[in-house]
């Protein structure tokens, strides 16, 4: 009877074991090839990320790779931080960056689901501070990084749609050298850590827009004037917003604007100088609080976390049990919403985009002819420190890729992890 006992006491443990491992896990997992993919080829992902571990190109990364609703890939690699010689776990927390952006769009689409706002909409009706919009006249000069800025007035007010595909005419104040971009903050990261939300908004609605209303795909601010539009109408904080009606329904447990003291020690690091140009670089977004929580660029997540926020997108708003958003708003945000007299300037952005629309918050492939191995219909962003996401629905696939490269080698990991995770597809 005893030993009877003892038997069933180290199965009960062997379970409780089991149970431990398998709730750690984002999805449920399936051996690769249950869902189409050869585990042989997926093992060339660990044999690129280690050998450029030890090369000293990355300091380490976590992806996750769902197929069909389940979880064929979870892996992290290398150094948390390589200074320590920390290894890197599967919870790690990365500074998301852009990433952010599709979360702020699931946040004003929940609104739009409850007639709170349309697509529509002059950003105006919500921030006054864009009532008399004014555009730059784009003379040689002012090309050229002189001023003055001559302006002339708005043609249409900008509305909720151009600040979610980027052609508000809202700009980054890095991403040119003409007199216009010389007037606006760098990012989003730096607007935050000196300026509060009525400061960032007063002096975004006294600059000129770089382009008129509608006309131009450019990169900006856009989608951080979405999130305050978000605070305007739901009376709460961006994370507190999106706490509620995301990540806690979703159980992603570890994202949000700030880590709290507790978490830090899973913080992510960059090398301390980037391999290939050797400048010092350092990232510490999300460990110190924001003046505001920018919708553009402030965010922390997890692979694990994240996985579920694009598996939910997958599955048309819907994870589990658990509903976000409907199928047609879901619909709506990953269809390509460049209109034929919208110039689009992807080719400027990033060469690997070419062929791609934009949706709401997120870029959509037209067609097999890019730089990029997938669908049509495919959805993706990423984040200027490394990280990046993308969905195929044809493949029926999820991705999410988390690594601390914040120089120009995220683009080369964004197209390496692409064509391996595609390269492992058998059916």
């Amino acid at each position: 009877m005893p030993r009877r006992s003892g038997l069933v006491a180290a199965l009960f443990a062997f379970f409780a074991l089991c149970t431990v491992a398998r709730a750690a896990d984002p999805l449920p997992r399936a051996a690769p090839e249950e869902v189409g993919f050869s585990a042989a080829r997926l093992g060339r992902i660990a044999e690129v990320l280690r050998a450029d571990i030890e090369r000293g190109r990355l300091p380490g990364a976590v992806i996750a790779i769902a197929r069909h609703g389940r979880l064929a890939y979870f892996e992290s690699f290398g150094y948390l931080d390589r200074e320590r010689g920390t290894p890197m776990p599967p919870d790690a927390i990365f500074p998301i960056a852009s990433m952010t952006k599709p979360l702020t769009g699931v946040a004003a689409l929940l609104l739009l689901e409850e007639g709170k706002l349309a697509l529509t909409d002059p950003v105006a009706r919500f921030l006054p501070q864009f009532r008399n919009s004014r555009v730059a006249v784009l003379n040689e000069a002012v090309l050229a990084g002189n001023g003055p800025v001559e302006t002339e007035p708005a043609r249409r007010p900008i509305t909720i749609e151009d600040l979610m595909r980027h052609t508000s005419g809202l700009t980054y104040g890095a991403r040119g050298t003409t007199a216009v971009h010389r007037l606006y903050p760098p990012s989003s990261a730096g607007a935050s850590a000196s300026l509060d939300a009525a400061q960032f908004l007063d002096r975004l609605g006294g600059l000129p827009l770089l382009y008129q209303p509608g006309t131009v795909w450019e990169y900006g601010l856009s989608t951080d004037m979405l999130g305050l539009v978000v605070e305007r109408i739901s009376g709460q904080s961006l994370g507190a917003f999106l706490e509620t009606r995301v990540f806690r329904p979703l159980g992603m447990a570890d994202s949000g604007f700030l880590v709290p003291p507790e978490k830090q020690a899973r913080y992510a690091r960059p090398l301390p100088a980037e391999p290939d140009t050797g400048r010092p670089q350092s990232v510490d977004m999300g460990l110190h609080p924001r003046r505001f929580e920018c919708g553009g660029g402030c965010a922390v997540s997890t692979a694990g976390d994240y996985i579920r926020f694009a598996q939910m997108l997958l599955g048309g708003g819907r994870l589990d049990e658990v509903r976000i958003l409907g199928r047609k708003t879901v619909e709506a945000m990953t269809a390509d919403h460049m209109r034929p007299e919208i110039r689009n300037t992807f080719d400027r952005f990033n060469p690997s985009l070419v062929g791609y629309g934009f949706g709401l918050t997120v870029a959509v492939q037209r067609d097999a002819g890019t730089g990029l191995l997938g669908s049509p219909g495919l959805f993706t962003w990423g984040g200027a420190y490394g990280t990046n996401f993308w969905v195929d629905p044809r493949e029926d696939m999820a991705v999410v890729f988390m690594a601390m490269t914040p120089g120009p080698l995220r683009t080369y990991y964004r197209r390496v992890i692409n064509a391996l995770v595609y390269q492992a597809l058998t059916e």
